[in-house]
């Protein structure tokens, strides 16, 4: 009988997120065929603290890091797995080394959707599921992102970037350059964050004091959009490596003014949120979400799986990207993979399609050689 595939589902992390991802998690190892899988769960504390063994995701939900062996993983690829840590002043035990075949981060926000752990696992030499470095880290930064977008002909929302220094410093004169250049209503977040935390709707002056406010608490770069008029939430799945396929598209009816946190994650019954699958568009809307998604996907070298969000205009049609998320929300009802379900692929082959998709990117850029040795090219 062939051997399981070992796979680390990665969760937790230090980010405003973390509570999303502890939920996106528990349905993904839930969904892993345990014929198929060695499932190791590995926890990310808060503050930073990687645990495993024990049960990390009891340890995580009660806030208690200390239930679970801390653990470590290093950039070596020659030891491709975790290192428990006996203390933080010993040397690490090799003996006790837990080998992996492939990582599942299902992190969201800094810290584990932004390439830094893409690039910890790159120099451990691990395949893991999802986006590389830089699509990560362009997916993540919302700024950086619209200025690819542009570069690629691709439609996005007016916008400005400040730094928080900026606002600390003169938030008068802040307000008043963004009041010479948008109309009221506009949107004010965090460059570096998803989940729509720190996100607000400013109506007005008073609004957007209080939006920046909000924006500055969690990153140091803050994002000012303007607000599409009468705007439906579009989304689109995205699955595979360089020849990505898009699911059918959904719309998403928020329960508040917009998408916010709350919408997702707290209204429910009767308050809740709708999605609507697939999303009521004509034909040809529906072809040119599908293809602004994949173009956006390859735009910034995405890889394994994204979700990729739109503003349409009900007054004037106009169609917009506003985002990519590299780690979406996954749940068995969230969106990405409802999207996939109705497009034919249920939970359970997305996740195994996922780790094959991790594991022929690892195999194509171990094709690549390290060494330069011209004399040897004659």
């Amino acid at each position: 009988m062939a051997r399981k595939i070992r796979v680390g589902v990665l969760f937790g992390g230090r980010s405003g997120e973390h509570e999303v991802s502890l939920m996106s998690a528990r349905s993904v190892m839930n969904a892993m065929d345990q014929e198929k899988y060695e499932i190791v769960p590995i926890g990310i504390t808060k503050d930073g603290r990687w645990i495993a063994g024990g049960d990390p995701m009891r340890a995580l939900e009660a806030g208690d890091g200390d239930m679970s062996r801390p653990t470590a993983l290093l950039g070596d690829p020659s030891h491709r797995g975790l290192m428990p840590l006996e203390d933080t002043n010993r040397a690490i035990e090799a003996a006790r080394l837990v080998e992996l075949d492939v990582i599942f981060p299902v992190l969201h926000g800094p810290y584990g959707e932004d390439g830094t752990v893409q690039g910890l696992l790159e120099l451990a030499g691990i395949p893991y599921v999802g986006a590389g470095v830089i699509g990560s880290a362009l997916g993540m930064d919302k700024a950086i992102f619209k200025d690819v977008m542009r570069a690629h002909g691709l439609p996005v929302v007016d916008y400005v970037v400040l730094k928080r220094k900026e606002w600390d410093a003169d938030p008068e004169g802040v307000m008043g350059r963004i009041e010479e250049r948008f109309d009221y209503p506009v949107f004010t977040k965090p460059a570096n964050l998803g989940s729509s935390v720190g996100i607000s709707k400013c109506h007005d002056r008073v609004g957007l004091a209080a939006g920046l406010a909000e924006a500055a608490r969690y990153d140091r770069k803050l994002l000012v959009e303007a607000a599409v008029p009468a705007a439906r939430e579009i989304e689109v799945s995205v699955l595979g490596n360089d020849d990505p396929i898009a699911s059918v598209p959904g719309e998403i009816i928020p329960s508040r003014e917009f998408y916010s946190y709350e919408a997702k994650y707290i209204d429910n019954g009767d308050n809740a949120s709708q999605l609507l699958i697939p999303a009521p568009l004509p034909p040809e809307t529906t072809k040119r979400v599908r293809d602004l998604a994949i173009r956006a996907y390859k735009a910034i070298d995405c890889a394994g799986m994204a979700r990729v969000d739109f503003l349409l205009s009900r007054e004037t049609g106009e169609l917009y990207i506003s985002e990519v998320n590299t780690i979406p929300g996954f749940t068995s009802i969230s969106m990405y993979p409802k999207l996939w379900e109705a497009s034919g692929i249920p939970y359970s082959e997305l996740i195994d399609r996922l780790i094959e998709l991790a594991l022929e990117r690892y195999r194509d850029k171990e094709r690549s050689e390290t060494s330069y040795q011209p004399w040897l090219s004659d």
